[in-house]
């Protein structure tokens, strides 16, 4: 309100901030900041694909099956940094972090930093968080899938069937050979038949991880430093909603190594079956037959 205010006084009238401030308010005018919600050029076959997506969940889902959305949360640095949010802390005190975000490093040099991938149960409210140490790859998106069916999948799934929903990009993304490998490992690992539905491009803010699980995971640890591991875990581990929404977190030690290649024979082997309608974004994935 102060710089509207000089600026008024430079053209001769004499007015204070606050006076400003219920003008504006008068006139219907708030304080907003920016708010994301342009997506930029659409594929034209986007809302068809939000389509496809809901009948196919729609069909698992009295089917039994379970609907997983899956995406890789933030890197973040792990040690005495600025964590964004405010929170109520009593009068006088505060939290004093490092004035620059470097970011420590271990014994051998490596900057110490936490890849929290989650995978969210739609259907239960359950999210679940892989904290990986080393590299978001397509192997640890679906050793953090792995886990999660280990721990509590396979215990609740009436039907062996899974359907991921899952960006288009990244780890878990709709061109990444290594993920569908990946993916053909589990199936044959767990005997599971994987339904994967990709969001279009320019639309991973429309996956129910994201809004659903992430949200609360940011205001739950907002302005609190993430000093450790443990701390870190320990934040995750107690957020929840009065919706329902719980959340279990583990550390992930795996190293995961970049760049590997898969040829074009590795992928003519996948047993894997493409929809009419893009087969590039939706597939299922069945076990290989054990010879």
């Amino acid at each position: 309100m102060e710089h509207i205010a000089n600026a008024l006084k430079k053209l001769g009238f004499i007015i204070s901030p606050m006076s400003v401030y219920r003008i504006l308010k008068a006139k219907g005018f708030a304080l907003k900041a920016n708010k994301k919600g342009v997506e930029g050029k659409q594929h034209p076959d986007r809302n068809l694909q939000f389509e496809h997506i809901n009948k196919v969940g729609l069909r698992l889902q009295l089917l039994g099956a379970l609907i997983l959305s899956v995406d890789a949360k933030k890197t973040e640095v792990i040690g005495n940094y600025k964590n964004s949010g405010r929170e109520w802390i009593p009068k006088g005190e505060g939290i004093t972090v490092n004035v620059h975000d470097f970011g420590d490093k271990d014994e051998s040099g490596t900057k110490i930093k936490a890849i929290p991938y989650g995978v969210y149960n739609i259907l239960k409210k359950q999210g679940f968080i892989k904290v990986g140490i080393d590299h978001n790859t397509a192997e640890f998106a679906v050793e953090s899938i792995r886990r999660y069916w280990q721990e509590y999948g396979k215990k609740d799934a009436d039907i062996r069937e899974i359907l991921i929903l899952a960006d288009g990009g990244s780890s878990n993304g709709a061109k990444n050979r290594l993920w569908k490998v990946s993916l053909q490992e589990l199936a044959n690992q767990e005997r599971l038949t994987i339904h994967v539905c990709h969001y279009p491009p320019g639309t991973s803010k429309w996956n129910s991880i994201e809004h659903q699980l992430f949200s609360f995971i940011s205001i739950n640890w907002r302005a609190k430093p993430l000093i450790s591991y443990e701390v870190m875990l320990e934040l995750l581990n107690h957020t929840t909603t009065k919706a329902g929404l719980t959340v279990t977190a583990m550390k992930d030690i795996n190293s995961y190594k970049t760049g590997i290649k898969i040829t074009d024979k590795e992928m003519a082997a996948l047993n894997i079956t493409r929809d009419e309608f893009h087969g590039d974004w939706n597939y299922i994935i069945k076990p290989q037959t054990i010879s």
